[in-house]
Formats: C-alpha cells, structure tokens, sequence
C-alpha cells in the first residue's frame, strides 16, 4: 500500500462534497454568511487541494487552463453586465429593483448573478494562481 493512498482515497471522496457544500454558501449567501467569494474560495481549494493530492497533470485534466483564464473575465462580465442591465433598465449602475416588473424579484435576480459572477472570477483567479505557481520550473 503507497504512503499517500490515504489522502488520495479522502480527496476523492470530499471532492464532491465540497462542491456541493460550495453550492449551498453560495446559494444561502444572501440569507447568511455566505455568497460569491467564500463559495468561489471553496471550489478553489477543492481544485487546489486536487492538484496538490495527484498532481499538476491530473487537475488540468479536471479544469482545463484554457477554461480557466476564460472563466476570470467571464465574472467580470457577468458582474459587470448585471450593473449595465440596471442602467439600461432606467435605474442605477447595480440597482437590482429595476431588473423585473416585481422588485422582490429583480433584487433576487439581481444578487443571484452579481453573485454568480463572484465565484466564478474568485475561484478561477485563485486556481489560475495555483497553476502558476505549481508549473513553475517545468
């Protein structure tokens, strides 16, 4: 038996809990503590801890680099579309009451893409760096 099969055997079976878990703080973000960042944090250190159980190779082949660069200013348009829509909208850059016929509802859709673009900007930065650092010298 390796020395490292344990924490091979641990990863593989938390790597879908934590996501999961990523799920839930991002979807109850706005009930609690919780939202884009930590969720985004979350996947990051999911992927990260992947990479760092079975190697470089192998999280490449979870998550793509080419996925990932692309992902960074995918958030950011997100983010930033949701505050253009607010102004094409007739509000405010970010005002969320203007993005339905109900404000309850824009407000809802409104923080449900801001941030949606969060966590995906925060967690692919933060593998993008992991990937960075980890090909150093190859």
């Amino acid at each position: 038996m390796h020395r490292e099969s344990i924490p091979r055997v641990v990863t593989k079976l938390l790597f879908p809990f934590l996501l999961l878990f990523a799920l839930y703080v991002q979807f109850h973000g706005e009930l609690g503590a919780g939202g884009g960042f930590q969720a985004g944090v979350i996947v990051a250190a999911t992927l990260i801890l992947f990479g760092l159980i079975f190697g470089l190779r192998a999280a490449h082949l979870v998550a793509p680099p080419w996925i990932i660069e692309t992902m960074i200013p995918l958030g950011v348009l997100i983010y930033g579309g949701v505050g253009v829509a607010g102004l094409l909208a007739g509000g405010n850059f970010l005002d969320y009451f203007v993005l339905d016929h109900d404000p309850v509802h824009g407000q809802e859709r409104g923080i449900f893409w801001v941030e949606a673009g969060v966590l995906i900007t925060v967690s692919s930065t933060m593998v993008a760096i992991y990937y960075a650092f980890a090909g150093r010298g190859r």
